[in-house]
């Protein structure tokens, strides 16, 4: 038969109420107090019936994220960031994939709620907005963090790194080595920091002087058809084909640079490359890709901090939305290595169809 919290008192000499303030992590209890229960508790091997406190308290001590793809490197080291803070303090996380499926991820979203979940993050799938009923629906119960990926229509509390100021510094690299047709390939422009990446790209195109060409905006996803298809009308499609290509994040870059290859095209030897957002097995890159690198463990951690500031505040949780924006860092590799002449133009990008 499993110990009591009585039996835990008898041995360690202090009251029962020591014992659960102990055992609950509720301050006030003396270090020496402390020491004689948890030698009790290790002694008995106790261990504390969780569903029975969670009803008592009503405290799960439970954390859920949701993520689109928990095969895409970047979103375990998110996890492990977010799972290392959750355990330091004292709750446990629990991992649910959306498979990038908005359908999906509002069942996961619903699914921890109904399993008292006391806080979430979410990494949105891409390609849908929020409404105003399916917003409210999700933020009514308990708190909700987004976290890298932001949605229309979805006003919480985010961490994610200053988007548009990295992509900014990326698009910059590339001018100053010389390019001056520069394409961008987007993910879904109905999340926000698409908008910010894109954005980005403009502010360091006109801040060096050169002007915005439509024509090299190419908006795509996060499927590999849709940007192959962006990708080949972008390359094959005008008198002049780009000198230099940056793709907004990780699952757009890859599929450009398989779409390149399905034309033929070497980077940096036809084509410049950067892409923001480290790919899947980057060491096996040859050439190395020029990445944006965003802190994935950090923006994990920093986001259970948020989120647990929303926890305890409990129905005060009335406070104005949290926006944490981290710095990025750009790792220059060598698919962005060919420098062209400053006069802009260069041998890739005068080549006909």
């Amino acid at each position: 038969m499993a110990p009591t919290q009585k039996e835990l008192a008898k041995l360690a000499g202090v009251s029962a109420g020591t014992v659960s303030n102990v055992v609950n992590g509720v301050p006030g209890v003396s270090e020496a107090a402390r020491q004689k229960v948890l030698a009790a508790i290790r002694q008995l091997n106790y261990r504390p019936n969780l569903i029975a406190r969670s009803l008592r308290t009503n405290r799960t001590q439970t954390l859920g994220i949701v993520v689109p793809d928990i095969t895409i490197p970047f979103f375990p080291k998110i996890i492990r960031g977010a799972e290392q803070a959750a355990r330091e303090a004292g709750y446990f996380l629990m991992v649910l994939d959306s498979e990038n499926d908005h359908t999906r991820e509002t069942a996961m979203l619903e699914l921890l709620r109904s399993q008292r979940s006391e806080g979430t993050l979410l990494v949105a799938a891409g390609g849908h907005g929020w409404s105003k009923e399916a917003a409210a629906s999700v933020t009514a119960q308990s708190p909700l963090v987004c976290l890298d990926r932001l949605p229309e229509g979805l006003a919480v509390d985010s961490v994610c790194v200053d988007d548009a100021r990295a992509a900014a510094m990326a698009v910059s690299h590339l001018v100053e080595r010389g390019h001056r047709e520069i394409a961008v390939v987007t993910g879904p422009l109905t999340l926000r920091n698409e908008q910010a990446r894109l954005r980005g790209y403009r502010t360091a195109m006109q801040h060096h002087g050169l002007q915005v060409r439509e024509r090299l905006v190419w908006q795509g996803g996060f499927l590999p058809a849709e940007i192959d298809r962006v990708c080949q009308e972008g390359m094959l499609g005008a008198r002049e084909r780009p000198t230099a290509i940056f793709a907004t994040n990780g699952v757009t870059g890859l599929s450009t640079l398989k779409s390149l290859a399905a034309l033929g095209l070497e980077t940096p030897r036809d084509v410049a490359f950067v892409c923001f957002d480290e790919l899947n097995a980057e060491e096996l890159f040859r050439p190395g890709i020029t990445t944006v690198v965003q802190p994935a463990f950090e923006i994990g951690s920093r986001a259970v901090q948020v989120l647990l500031r929303r926890v305890r505040a409990g129905v005060e949780n009335t406070g104005p939305l949290e926006t944490v924006r981290l710095p990025a860092t750009l790792v220059v590799r060598e698919s962005s290595s060919a420098q062209i002449g400053s006069g802009g133009g260069g041998a890739a990008g005068k080549r006909k169809r």
